[in-house]
């Protein structure tokens, strides 16, 4: 019995060792973990970025780049959603962004720096990276990167989830827009004339409202003699009456003498009342004058504000979405529809491909446009980064896209001229999405143009449904301390 109890007695001792080893473990593992994804940011550092004009996400080598009109600038590793809640791959755009997000879908998780590129709740957001696909479809970064990111961006900014990791090239083709000739001319023409429609109407209100002061000093001896005369003819009332009841010769004369100082006094005072409404006169006539002329300026100004905010409108961003499915063109600009047309194919039997061509800087006369295609073939050989490479798919850089296959693409496609004239003048951060997709559901309501890879799976989009109309159940934001570690635990699924 006492051989045993000697025996038996350590044991809570070396499970107590045994669990601390395993915490510590698990703690290294952690810090590792989070040590690799911070590590693992990269920023370009031999040149001043730019403004970001796209994201593309690799699923397969759970990165994030972040490029601007001269190549990439920001780098993270990701960690996109589980087996049967997969990231889509397809063409989306940033349509919301919250810094402080929390998720009521999925037990109130904490998405931080949250942008939103579906209204059905896929996003980008900061959170915790395993080093492997894990989320619930939605786009996890590190935390800082998530951060930085958010203050980078703005709303609309293209997202493109690709399977593999491929790299935009520079293209030229005559397909791609170009703006009009004298558009930017003209929007500065509206805008002038715009200020100086502004500037006549303050012009005119001033006058209206000086004019009104001048009109309103002119009343006051009106109003003075006006008051006077009331009063002389309630005292000519008077000594009538007094002249009825006068018995005497004396009271009579007086009584007539008080009548003849009244009637003198009004007509005295009607003198003065007629000279002060001759000069009102031509002040009240000014006034109207002026508030017409101040209300036509004011139509003018609104005239010329509208056409010029009408001009800045034509001149954002447009988009372009070429369907081999529907054979439709459809063009969207500021989140809003603007019209559809035909699309002639040539062999629209035959696979097309789907392509992203961006106007990422306005040349001397010209546009300059990028291309990345999805599931094409690979342009080029691929070169180290600069620094040690291991063997993860993280390590490899970015595939640049074949210019062939896009060009291809292009070649085969007639825009009707009726559909190229309706066409609003192109801009920096303009796309013309080529596809042989439909477009998705998620096309909606305040979004840009969303395609999804049909080939890819979607799980992390099909387990959702899409909220209608503006106010949407996935967000919502929270006026209430956090209450919870927004961390959880290293490898929960959001």
């Amino acid at each position: 019995m006492n051989l045993k109890r000697k025996q038996t007695r350590p044991r809570p001792a070396y499970l107590a060792i045994a669990s601390l080893a395993v915490l510590i473990a698990a703690g290294d593992d952690a810090g590792a973990r989070s040590g690799w994804s911070e590590r693992s940011v990269e920023s370009i550092e031999a040149r001043s970025a730019g403004e970001p004009i796209m994201a593309i996400v690799s699923l397969r080598n759970q990165r994030i780049t972040v490029y601007d009109a001269k190549g990439w600038i920001l780098r993270a590793p990701v960690s996109s959603g589980q087996k049967g809640r997969e990231t889509p791959a397809g063409i989306f755009s940033v349509i919301q962004k919250e810094e402080d997000h929390y998720s009521n879908l999925y037990d109130d998780a904490y998405m931080p720096h949250m942008q939103r590129i579906t209204w059905s709740g896929i996003a980008l957001h900061g959170g915790v990276l395993p080093g492997h696909p894990a989320s619930h479809g939605c786009v996890r970064m590190p935390f800082e990167f998530a951060a930085r990111l958010f203050d980078e961006t703005t709303v609309g900014l293209r997202v493109i989830v690709a399977p593999g990791d491929v790299a935009p090239i520079e293209l030229a083709h005559p397909l791609l827009f170009q703006p009009k000739p004298g558009a930017g001319a003209l929007a500065a023409a509206r805008a002038a004339e715009a200020q100086e429609a502004a500037r006549k109407a303050a012009e005119a209100r001033l006058v209206a409202a000086t004019a009104v002061r001048e009109a309103t000093r002119a009343t006051v001896p009106v109003r003075a003699a006006e008051n006077l005369k009331h009063r002389a003819e309630a005292q000519l009332a008077a000594t009538e009456s007094a002249l009825g009841f006068a018995i005497s010769a004396e009271a009579k004369e007086q009584a007539e003498g008080a009548k003849a100082r009244a009637v003198a006094r009004i007509a005295e005072l009607q003198v003065q009342w007629d000279a002060a409404k001759a000069e009102l006169q031509p002040k009240l006539d000014a006034v109207t004058t002026a508030r017409e002329t101040a209300a036509a300026a004011e139509t003018a100004r609104a005239a010329a504000a509208e056409a010029a905010r009408q001009m800045t409108r034509e001149l954002e961003p447009v988009s372009v979405l070429i369907s081999r499915k529907t054979q439709r063109l459809y063009v969207r600009q500021a989140f809003e529809p603007i019209f559809e047309s035909p699309v002639t194919i040539a062999d629209p039997d035959r696979p097309i491909g789907t392509h992203v061509f961006t106007a990422i800087e306005q040349s001397t006369a010209n546009l300059r446009w990028s291309v990345v295609s999805l599931g094409g073939r690979p342009s080029g050989t691929v070169q180290p980064h600069g620094r040690a490479r291991g063997s993860s798919g993280r390590d490899v850089e970015p595939m640049p896209t074949n210019p062939d296959d896009a060009k291809a693409a292009l070649d085969r496609i007639v825009i009707p001229p009726d559909a190229l004239d309706r066409i609003a003048s192109v801009a920096p951060r303009s796309s013309l999405i080529v596809t042989d997709e439909a477009l998705s559901s998620e096309t909606g309501k305040r979004t840009e143009f969303v395609v999804l890879l049909s080939g890819e799976p979607q799980g992390g989009i099909k387990s959702r449904r899409r909220s209608p109309g503006i106010e949407f159940r996935y967000a919502r934001p929270r006026g209430l301390p956090f209450w919870r570690s927004p961390f959880g635990s290293t490898f929960s699924s959001w």
